[in-house]
């Protein structure tokens, strides 16, 4: 236990003589998760709380038209500005200065009607309600299309929603022009509406509540937890990096005079950089807890979840522990664990899904994804912040993350057994 205590001071004593590298461990993650979730906050936000500037070009100049720019303005999604050419329109969108242009095309909406009494007047033949109705002879009309013109910037999701949307609306326009036609054939024009257009068939997203109350996902939830693990992972390069430099100015060899086993040392660097992420992970709570809802942001609450988050939290750090522990006592030069550590980190971060979701990527990635020690990690934060479950959920991923540590350690014991053998 003496040798043991004896390592852990070296080591705590060789961290804190780097106060640029304590800076850069401390200070540089926090200010990454403030920018980060500052710049992803809008995207939890309702959709009520952003307007997106939209030009639109009417050619229409209808009943259609009207209906449309009444329906866009009404979503509180857009803020519509009218522009009289196409041309100029899709320019302005191409250009990179609006994310998106609607052009409503010339007699849409005499073109919509032609369409709509023809159905009608087949419809109302079949049943021998239509006068002449064995002389009506169909009319082909032409398709109309309203044109979307996006920037080449613009991700596919927002493009995806955007024309779910408008298509969504032109349907409902569509439906109430048809119910509108038959009340006319059934010479009801000036009476209340016969037909009920209002949706049937409603979605309603239930959220998890805490006492009546519920509690809706916001930017610090999951990216606190997402950047923490980052943060936590991006040890390992300054570790590594320390036990170079320590077999390069030849501690290691003085080491190996003492009777103290290579354990020993591993255990002492464990433990001070274990509290490292401890202390990184706290930070991170703090400035949720209290910093971003001074600043504008969600914060989060962790009352009731403090025991689990720093379970998760400290079997975290020992995966990332052992990491830097075996890439140390692998590499050979310095050069070589700091690029090949940042470039793992980042990996290990895209597979883990902090970058992008799991479900999102492809099958074979998301296979992939399930050897990241980071998704192991980041899925049992997310159980205790986002899904309230209790300890036993959680058990699975720690004990992967107990087992990563376990194997990292055993690696690089037998590595250096071999490396120094006589």
């Amino acid at each position: 236990m003496h040798k043991l205590w004896a390592s852990t001071y070296k080591e705590f004593l060789l961290l804190v003589r780097d106060l640029g590298g304590i800076a850069i461990l401390f200070i540089m993650p926090l200010l990454l998760l403030i920018v980060i979730t500052l710049v992803q906050d809008s995207t939890f936000r309702t959709i009520s709380d952003v307007k997106i500037p939209v030009l639109l070009v009417d050619n229409d100049k209808g009943e259609i038209s009207k209906n449309i720019i009444e329906n866009l303005s009404n979503s509180n999604s857009f803020e519509i500005l009218q522009e009289s050419s196409e041309v100029e329109a899709k320019e302005a969108v191409f250009a990179g200065k609006y994310q998106l242009a609607i052009i409503i095309p010339e007699n849409l909406s005499a073109s919509l009607q032609k369409k709509v009494d023809q159905n009608v007047e087949g419809i109302l033949s079949k049943f021998g309600l239509e006068e002449n109705s064995s002389s009506i002879a169909k009319k082909v009309i032409p398709q109309q299309e309203v044109r979307l013109y996006f920037d080449p910037a613009t991700q596919t999701s927002f493009k995806s929603s955007v024309k779910n949307g408008i298509d969504k609306m032109i349907s409902k326009i569509e439906t109430e022009s048809i119910y509108k036609a038959f009340q006319n054939e059934l010479g009801e024009e000036d009476s209340e509406p016969i037909f009920d257009t209002e949706n049937f068939i409603a979605f309603k997203e239930i959220f998890p509540t805490k006492n009546n109350v519920e509690i809706l996902p916001n930017s610090a939830q999951h990216n606190v937890p997402a950047w923490t693990l980052f943060a936590i992972f991006f040890i390992i390069v300054p570790l590594s990096i320390n036990m170079v430099k320590e077999k390069n100015q030849g501690t290691f060899v003085r080491l190996r005079t003492q009777p103290i086993n290579y354990a020993t040392v591993l255990g002492g660097k464990t433990i001070v950089y274990l509290g490292v992420c401890i202390i990184q992970f706290t930070l991170m709570l703090l400035v949720g807890m209290y910093l971003f809802p001074a600043i504008g942001l969600p914060g989060i609450d962790v009352s009731g979840k403090l025991p689990m988050l720093y379970t998760v939290a400290l079997f975290s750090g020992l995966a990332a522990v052992g990491l830097g522990l075996m890439l140390g006592t692998i590499a050979k030069t310095q050069e070589q664990a700091a690029p090949f550590g940042s470039t793992l980190v980042v990996i290990l971060a895209a597979l883990g899904g902090v970058w992008v979701p799991v479900f999102v990527m492809p099958k074979l990635m998301q296979f992939v994804s399930m050897i990241s020690p980071m998704n192991w990690g980041l899925e049992a934060f997310y159980d205790v912040f986002l899904r309230n479950v209790g300890f036993v959920k959680i058990l699975p991923e720690i004990s992967l993350l107990l087992l990563f540590f376990l194997l990292m350690l055993l690696i690089s014991i037998i590595y250096n057994r071999r490396k120094n053998a006589v």
